[in-house]
Parts: structure tokens; sequence; C-alpha cells
């Protein structure tokens, strides 16, 4: 692909055309928090923590979804952007019931991990404490809709790379909930392989593994690289 240059944070860099804004900020070592956000899954642009400052633009763009193009201007901080990320992460906060003191993934939640590099020690929104359940049917994994951001990793994940689509979103808005099979009961997809990927792409305790504890869950960060790397080596060695 064709070189570009374009300016980051008054810094001259390269990168190469037909790459997102954030693939490029990241070659180049720059820190942009992230949560929709997943290497080897396509991209959603939901949670809009990776938002940027673009020189031409009146509002931040979401850098995963935004094309690098030649002489572009770019800011990855600033007290605007800042202050937008804060309020997002509360937002999610508030959204739904995240009691971190009780849940699998304490100390190895991203979203508890973003809201510190963050600052965010409290909620300044309403807190809306939906009454949500929990789906514990299947075997080895359980679903707990009170701490799902709605990020879809899940959905692209199964669909994108186990290829079944057992996920996907129902409802609008607040509304909106992870649903198996047309909202069936976990244990009684058709489509689930129970091969697990889902779970480990999750960045909270939403999806998680059964008999887990209190901070007990920790998901392997390197599991999609090495089933792609695995594909990858299987279909050049065919």
């Amino acid at each position: 692909m064709p070189v570009i240059t374009l300016t980051i944070d008054n810094e001259l860099i390269s990168g190469r055309e037909g790459e997102t804004l954030l693939t490029v900020i990241k070659e180049h070592g720059i820190s942009l928090p992230t949560l929709c956000h997943m290497e080897g899954l396509s991209e959603r642009g939901g949670c809009r923590l990776c938002i940027v400052e673009v020189e031409g633009s009146s509002r931040p763009l979401p850098a995963c979804t935004t094309p690098a193009r030649e002489g572009m201007v770019v800011r990855t901080r600033s007290e605007r952007l800042e202050n937008y990320r804060r309020m997002l992460v509360e937002l999610m906060l508030a959204e739904r019931n995240h009691y971190c003191a009780v849940c699998v993934s304490i100390g190895h939640c991203e979203l508890q991990r973003v809201a510190a590099e963050l600052g965010v020690d409290h909620v300044r929104y309403e807190y809306l404490s939906p009454k949500l359940t929990m789906d514990l049917s299947h075997e080895r994994f359980g679903l707990d809709h009170s701490r799902c951001i709605l990020c879809t990793r899940c959905v692209r994940v199964c669909d994108e790379i186990e290829g079944v689509h057992t996920w996907d979103i129902s409802g609008r808005g607040v509304k909106s909930r992870i649903i198996a099979d047309l909202n069936r009961p976990w244990r009684d997809s058709g489509t689930c392989t129970s091969c697990g990927k889902c779970v480990q792409v999750c960045p909270t305790g939403a999806l998680f593994l059964k008999g887990a504890v209190v901070g007990e869950m920790v998901k392997d960060p390197t599991m999609l690289a090495r089933v792609l790397e695995g594909r990858e080596k299987k279909e050049w060695e065919g």
C-alpha cells in the first residue's frame, strides 16, 4: 500500500493508505483507550473512547473507523477529549449494574482499567439500575447482562472467527441485550459450539466461566491472535 504522511500530536509520522487512524497511532507507540476494538475483529466504533481531533472536522472522530489520509493533522490528547472519554465511561457505569466488589473479573476488567486510567473515581449521572437477568443455562459458561457494555466483541468473534453467529443484539438503546439464537436460553442454542471464544474476548465480567468467584475470571488476551496465526499457518502449509 502507498505510504502517506500525517501529523499526530505535532509529530510528522508515516502510515499506509487504507489503514485506520487507530492502526497508525498504535504503530507509533501512542496509547489510546479502547473497549470495543480488538485486533483480528472488524471495527464497530461503538465505545467512542478512541476519539481524536482531526483538523477540519467540527467534531471528534473515532480513530478505529476513520481512514488515515495524506496530510491529516490529528490530536489524540486535549482537555476536551479527556472530558469526553471520562463522560463516556461514566455513562457506561451508570447504564448497567457494575458492582466491582462482587464481580468475577475485578482486577482483570478492561472497563475498570480504562476508568482508572482516565481518573474516573465517581459517576456524575443518575444510575439507571435496570433489573437484569443472568443466563446460567449453559453447562460451562454464564452471561450476566448487568456487566455487559454492548461492545459486540462476542458477536463479532462468534460470527467472524468461529463462523456460527450464535450471538446478536436485541432491542434498541438502553433496552439492548445480547441474545443467543433469536433469544433462546444459551443451553438451547443450536449453533453454539461451546468454544469459549466469546468469553475470552469479553472485556468485562459479562461472559464468564461458571465456578469462577470474585476476581478469578482472567481472560487470555493472546487467544484470538493465536487462533488467527494458527489458521494462517494452516492455509500456508495447505
